[in-house]
């Protein structure tokens, strides 16, 4: 009657033992299982939102509330606050070079997926919009399209460069510090991409996009900024120079016969390795520029305003939207929101005949941004830095040999 506790205990003790074999057994296999030295961990990747979900917010909430609080203690103190640029409207001198750099790594990067794109076949549902880079489109069942909700199969047509690229509209300034464009002026103001805003107020000057830069600083006194500059510059002909909107008549620079910054002449690897490193220069550019230079987003929907403040007008079809008469909840951008990534699946080795990806195995599958796959898939190569989204941690079994997978 005494012995079977005891032989309880062991048996327990013996069942841990197990489950500490079994863990390191599996900490091993993963570590050798793709061959190679090197172990990359496998990153994963934020779940789609839900339509009543909310963004993650840059900066804690509490922070906010400290902030609010500091800032209405400053205001009741009637008294100059020193600002830096460019809170006061002058620009960062040192950022001016990088907002020319970002601007040429973009012209660059269209240009190279222009032409690499018609080696590299993209794909797009037509009921979710989900892309798809290669050859053939992949078989795994994840469209959540009301359509498809018997079979989650995808109906795929061709896709074309807005849908690895998509571009992300802000409205255009003509001065960041003053009055946010309201709901009236919405047909009146011309919106041009994000990140080329970013770049103009950033220092890139553009004779199409005309842009106020002060020669005097700007200054905060109780919570108010004074502008002791003139509204409009010195040399400024009655706005014959200057024209407020109608910029979507004048040519673009990929619709006025510019030919693109390379030869047509190079290899198809050299010019995929040219635009992916013109795509991490573009987005490792914009994290400069977005650290000294504010972007605001919708915690609900994606629209975005280059800006130390959201505009007013009333276009948000999110969750809720009616509580908010349809204004935006504005909250931090980060540089995702400004050059959103289009996850792709990552097909591995398919000039090796693994170009179609079967739904039993997607759980050994990675991920990347649609424009680092088509790059991928015409020979670049790729750093270090994507191995955790390509899942090199694990190998890839067949489909025999999937059943056996511990």
């Amino acid at each position: 009657m005494l012995r079977r506790p005891k032989q309880r205990f062991i048996k327990h003790c013996e069942q841990l033992a197990a489950i500490v074999a079994l863990s390191h057994l599996k900490y091993s296999i993963g570590l050798f299982s793709t061959g190679s030295g090197a172990l990359s961990e496998h990153v994963e990747l934020p779940e789609r939102r839900g339509r009543s979900e909310r963004k993650p917010l840059v900066t804690s909430i509490n922070e906010l509330k400290r902030a609010g609080r500091l800032q209405r203690k400053l205001r009741r103190d009637v008294r100059e606050i020193i600002l830096k640029p460019p809170e006061n409207g002058l620009l960062v001198k040192n950022l001016i070079p990088v907002a020319h750099r970002v601007y040429d790594a973009r012209k660059e990067l269209y240009d190279c997926v222009s032409l690499v794109m018609k080696n590299v076949h993209v794909h797009v549902c037509r009921s979710c919009k989900e892309a798809c880079v290669g050859e053939f489109p992949h078989q795994i069942r994840s469209c959540y399209a009301v359509v498809s909700l018997p079979t989650k199969e995808h109906h795929w047509v061709p896709g074309g460069i807005e849908h690895i690229l998509p571009v992300v509209d802000s409205f255009h300034l003509y001065d960041r510090l003053g009055r946010a464009v309201s709901h009236e002026e919405i047909l009146q103001v011309d919106r041009i991409p994000a990140i080329v805003e970013l770049c103009v107020q950033a220092g890139k000057d553009m004779p199409e996009y005309p842009t106020k830069r002060r020669a005097y600083p700007v200054y905060s006194i109780a919570g108010k900024l004074i502008d002791f500059e003139r509204k409009y510059p010195r040399d400024f002909s009655s706005g014959k120079d200057i024209e407020p909107h109608g910029f979507w008549l004048r040519k673009k620079d990929n619709e006025d016969g510019v030919t693109p910054s390379f030869s047509h002449d190079d290899d198809l690897q050299g010019t995929a390795q040219r635009g992916l490193n013109a795509w991490e220069k573009m987005r490792s550019g914009a994290i400069q520029l977005m650290q000294k230079y504010a972007v605001q987003t919708c915690g609900y929907c994606p629209e975005v305003q280059v800006g130390p403040k959201g505009h007013r007008a009333r276009i948000c079809q999110a969750h809720k939207h009616q509580m908010r008469a349809g204004q935006h909840s504005w909250q931090t951008a980060t540089v995702d929101d400004l050059v959103p990534p289009v996850y792709v699946w990552h097909v591995p080795e398919p000039r090796n005949g693994g170009g179609i990806l079967v739904h039993e195995l997607r759980r050994y599958y990675g991920k990347l941004p649609a424009v680092v796959e088509l790059f991928a898939q015409a020979g670049a190569h790729l750093g270090s830095e994507y191995g955790g989204l390509m899942r090199q941690d694990v190998a890839l079994p067949g489909l025999d040999e999937e059943k056996l997978v511990v």
